[in-house]
């Protein structure tokens, strides 16, 4: 989801997320701004696959 303002306005978009970018995407979120292999490997195992 992207979300931008502009003029006083938002706009929102939602982008639909490959298995490569859906892995990365969870890292990020259970790590923060630095994914680490832990992260990788527990996104791994939330979404049931090794896919890098």
């Amino acid at each position: 989801m992207r979300k931008r303002s502009s003029a006083g306005r938002t706009q929102t978009e939602v982008v639909e997320l490959g298995p490569a970018d859906r892995l990365e995407e969870i890292a990020r979120m259970l790590s923060g701004a630095e994914i680490t292999p832990a992260a990788r490997a527990a996104a791994e195992s939330l979404l049931g696959t090794r896919l890098l």
